[in-house]
């Protein structure tokens, strides 16, 4: 009898922890502000965001918004001009760099 106490109290504390965690926010979500503005601004282009560069001899290739590009593609209608081993260049004047501390 003392034992099927035991394990009774074992499962009851196992589906205890069980429906704590799940109550717990995931801490790497974005906060509730974050949601809400997205949700408005859909419209909106997403920002471009240089994530790497690539250069093997005479080609070149940069990730942009987790998206592969060499000179010439295009990403949200701007135009890949140039790719250098730190920065890229767009159609519409804008360069993107990485960070200093990636290309060190």
């Amino acid at each position: 009898m003392l034992l099927n106490k035991s394990y009774l109290f074992i499962a009851l504390l196992g589906l205890s922890t069980q429906v704590a965690a799940e109550s717990l926010r995931d801490p790497t979500l974005p906060g509730k502000g974050v949601a809400g503005a997205g949700a408005s601004s859909s419209n909106r282009q997403q920002a471009l965001v240089l994530q790497s560069i690539v250069n093997s001899g005479s080609s070149a290739y940069a990730v942009i918004n987790n998206k592969i590009l060499s000179v010439g593609d295009s990403i949200q209608g701007v135009k890949v001009v140039r790719i250098t081993s730190t920065a890229v260049s767009l159609s519409d004047g804008r360069k993107l760099a990485l960070f200093k501390a990636i290309t060190e």
